[in-house]
């Protein structure tokens, strides 16, 4: 059985009124590949040379100062657990709308019809299929890694008839996103978890097309009111810093979440 505890603040409230962390299908586990995006040849040996050499910047291992977490930190920063799929079903609540404000997410990204948008950490596709008809002539590419995600994904896929939906395969490291080929890089709720922030965020990066954003959601580490576990939420500073050691910029802080920020980067 999934333990969520882990997530969540003690609070002497009725159970509904819990506040669970919203991992929008976090990065773990090996995957089955699914419509994989071809790389260039010259892409594949700049990726070979990386994992020969692995770039360590950043990076420290020591004891978990919080057991929420792992015993590795990045540029200060310990690294959350993950939720795996036995907790799919809190991705699909029915009140996940409200306490989010999903709705108020989607307007906020403004997308265009032709936009090419990356869904990081997936999982059963809840902001997949609804990015899916705002861009009618774009497509959205779903990136999971988890097997049992991806196959609940393709499945929705299929029922609904979400033909600009294309399942991605992932790995801890990779999102295997096409060179300078997205316009939105979604995150929700799971760039703190990510075993490999560094690698994970340069091939984000290599991703982005000229005008493309990266927009990053995390419950607000400034703000004592929401009911999150400390290691689960981050704040503007620090997430301003982790992006900047990849060159990214932040070039807009939207507040108008409930218990998020909504960060804007861009190259």
């Amino acid at each position: 059985m999934l333990s969520l505890h882990r997530y969540f603040v003690p609070m002497p409230f009725h159970p509904k009124s819990l506040l669970l962390v919203s991992a929008a299908g976090l990065l773990l586990g090996p995957l089955a590949c699914t419509q994989p995006l071809t790389e260039s040849t010259a892409a594949q040996l700049t990726e070979a040379r990386r994992q020969i050499v692995p770039d360590t910047s950043g990076y420290e291992r020591r004891p978990p100062q919080d057991l929420n977490g792992i015993g590795k930190y990045y540029l200060g920063r310990q690294i959350a657990h993950v939720m795996g799929h036995e907790g799919a079903s809190w991705l699909e609540r029915a009140d996940r709308q409200q306490e989010e404000g999903t709705d108020i997410l989607l307007r906020e990204l403004k997308l265009k019809p032709t936009d090419v948008v990356a869904d990081i950490g997936a999982g059963t596709g809840f902001f997949t299929f609804r990015i899916s008809p705002l861009v009618p002539r774009g497509r959205v590419l779903a990136v999971d890694i988890q097997p049992e995600m991806l196959t609940a994904l393709r499945e929705t896929k299929d029922r609904i008839r979400a033909n600009n939906v294309v399942p991605v395969r992932g790995t801890t490291d990779n999102p295997n996103l096409p060179a300078k080929g997205v316009d939105v890089v979604l995150i929700v709720d799971a760039y703190h978890e990510f075993d490999h922030p560094r690698e994970m965020m340069r091939a984000i990066r290599n991703s982005l097309a000229p005008a493309g954003r990266v927009a990053l959601v995390e419950y607000r580490a400034e703000d004592a009111e929401v009911p999150i576990k400390r290691i689960h939420k981050m704040s503007i500073a620090q997430a301003r810093r982790e992006m900047a050691a990849l060159g990214l910029r932040l070039t807009d802080s939207i507040e108008s979440l409930p218990q998020q920020h909504l960060l804007i980067f861009q190259r």
